[in-house]
């Protein structure tokens, strides 16, 4: 079986789908609490490190995880995405100090894993005209890997969710002849909300304000603002009314007969909302859950917001899957 670190674990969609692909969790490290306590409440025996992951970089890491260096075939995680102090001057890893990519980095180094995976933001591309991914890349071919990237959108594997994530893949230089790794091929069937959003557990929600909650009765699925009385709309959005482009995040009403837009962090925010197909009010945590391609018995832990958010920043587990299942096809090839 093949092991696995994870940096920036969160509620565990991530770890979740690579589990399902086969690798064995040597630890998870998050810095929330909440997410700790998902981590561990579903997983009780994943070692879930709940600190600062700036304490545990310094440490000696083959001894913390009674693991080799170049011994681990798998480093996991993503990184949140802050500006570098001097992007696009040095372009190694001095620009990244100060941020949590640094640490993620530091472990890299220190470890030497086989093969790394590092997902985020597709935006990463254009961040800062492109300097801060460019970085992070001459930082990884430093540290020793050749790279593969692409934008992967979650509703192409199995996720009833338009979401895109920068999948960054990383196997270590002195295996390049062994290891071939090539990205998951999108299924030929795209999953609507109607797929998911049958038979869904009872879940914690929030509600709307009565003033809103009449206003979405008016909307019809898959409608947004335009289509309401334009008096209506006009009070609603004050502000907003005037601004130019379609906005047709407002007032916002999905459809059975479309995916998800990508789930946030948040309930209900005026200028993306994303309004229950069937009902006037904001998707509960759990159809939000379904909608991340968790599975009904993985329980959150922590506040209705606090669980809200987990969920939104979680990788879909049905993309991390199928990602993860051809690294370990990658890994097992590379045996033989």
């Amino acid at each position: 079986m093949f092991n696995t670190i994870e940096l920036f674990a969160g509620a565990g969609g991530l770890a979740l789908g690579i589990e399902k692909a086969g690798f064995n969790t040597l630890g998870l490290i998050e810095f929330n609490r909440d997410a700790c306590d998902t981590l561990q409440k579903n997983r009780p025996n994943w070692r879930v490190i709940c600190e600062d992951i700036a304490d545990i970089s310094k440490l000696d890491l083959e001894e913390y995880f009674g693991i080799k260096k170049g011994e681990l075939d798998l480093l996991s995680g993503g990184a949140p995405c802050q500006a570098f102090s001097y992007a696009g001057k040095r372009l190694g890893l001095e620009d990244a100090r100060g941020t949590l990519f640094y640490h993620y980095a530091i472990f890299l180094e220190k470890l030497q894993p086989k093969m790394f995976l590092f997902e985020n933001v597709r935006g990463l591309l254009t961040h800062d005209g492109g300097k801060t991914y460019k970085t992070m890349l001459n930082i990884f071919e430093a540290a020793g890997y050749d790279i593969q990237k692409q934008v992967l959108n979650a509703w192409d594997y199995g996720v009833a969710q338009k979401r895109e994530r920068l999948i960054t893949i990383g196997i270590r230089k002195n295996l390049k002849e062994k290891l071939k790794f090539e990205f998951p091929k999108p299924y030929e069937y795209k999953p609507v909300l109607r797929d998911v959003l049958q038979n869904v557990p009872k879940s914690v929600g929030v509600s709307y304000g009565e003033n809103k909650r009449k206003l979405f009765e008016l909307v019809p699925p898959g409608g947004y603002w335009r289509d309401i009385d334009p008096e209506l709309a006009k009070e609603y959005m004050k502000s907003c009314w005037e601004m130019e482009g379609g906005r047709t995040g407002i007032l916002r009403r999905l459809s059975l007969d479309e995916p998800s837009l990508t789930v946030l962090t948040s309930p209900s925010q005026k200028q993306t909302e994303r309004c229950h197909p069937l009902e006037a009010r904001p998707f509960n945590v759990r159809e939000n859950a379904r909608c991340q391609s968790f599975p009904d018995d993985w329980e959150f832990c922590g506040s209705v917001m606090s669980q809200y958010k987990q969920v939104g920043n979680a990788v879909p587990v049905n993309l991390a899957y199928e990602v993860a299942k051809e690294i370990y096809r990658t890994l097992k090839k590379g045996e033989s």
